[in-house]
């Protein structure tokens, strides 16, 4: 069967760019334009990953969201305008699995589904393997490997990249970082994260100045490069 992605977004424009290339790419493409229809779509068709508008006519795509996280496991991709930072950083916490910018590119946007549907899959129970750009991170045997070299991390430093190798290709945000890492009372520390992810930077980049494995999305949180992003 072919994978189902529904589309969630009033504007026309954004329907139509979007079904035939998900069509070209052999999904079986639904489409909503209001909040209610997603979620009656959501309880009945059974989609694989919905593509979620966060400005929609008869309610707040987060609501949309915050609803269909009591029945759906599906990975969610987000779709936000520029400007609209603190609704990105509230659908993820909400449980979205990635966010995509308006305007958009296609192949980003594909490279992003891939990525969702991946990390959707049945066996995402195993301890995950990354491996990309002379990094290796072995979470099974807590190893990670540069170049050839063992690097040796600190337990907190392992942590961190633990949970960007788990969603490795989504964006996680500050908050959920610091809560996974340091516990909830640390959840709006994110100066200190940031002390710890140039730490973590200055081992596994090959060159900390410029960083290529861990992404920064500003104002929101950051996420691990995987080789679907491109270059």
């Amino acid at each position: 069967m072919k994978t189902r992605v529904l589309v969630v977004d009033d504007e026309a424009p954004i329907q139509r760019f979007l079904r035939p290339a998900l069509l070209a790419s052999g999904y079986d493409v639904l489409s909503a334009e209001t909040g209610a229809e997603a979620l009656r779509l959501i309880a009945t068709a059974a989609p694989d990953v919905i593509v979620l508008d966060l400005g929609l006519p008869d309610m707040d795509g987060k609501d949309v969201l915050r609803e269909a996280r009591k029945f759906c496991a599906s990975p969610v991709i987000v779709l936000s305008a520029r400007d609209r930072e603190a609704e990105k950083i509230a659908a993820l916490d909400l449980g979205a699995d990635d966010y995509v910018e308006k305007p958009f590119a296609i192949g980003e946007f594909l490279a992003r589904l891939r990525t969702a549907l991946r990390h959707a899959a049945p066996d995402r129970a195993a301890a995950p393997r990354y491996e990309a750009e002379g990094l290796l991170v072995d979470l099974e045997r807590r190893r990670v490997v540069k170049d050839g070299q063992t690097l040796k991390l600190t337990p907190k430093e392992f942590d961190l990249l633990t949970v960007l190798v788990r969603h490795a290709g989504r964006v996680v945000t500050h908050r959920q970082i610091l809560a996974a890492v340091w516990g909830p009372a640390h959840a709006d520390d994110t100066q200190y994260l940031r002390v710890f992810v140039g730490q973590l930077r200055g081992k596994i980049e090959a060159n900390p100045e410029t960083p290529r494995l861990i992404v920064t999305e500003p104002g929101i949180g950051y996420r691990l490069w995987t080789p679907d992003d491109g270059v």
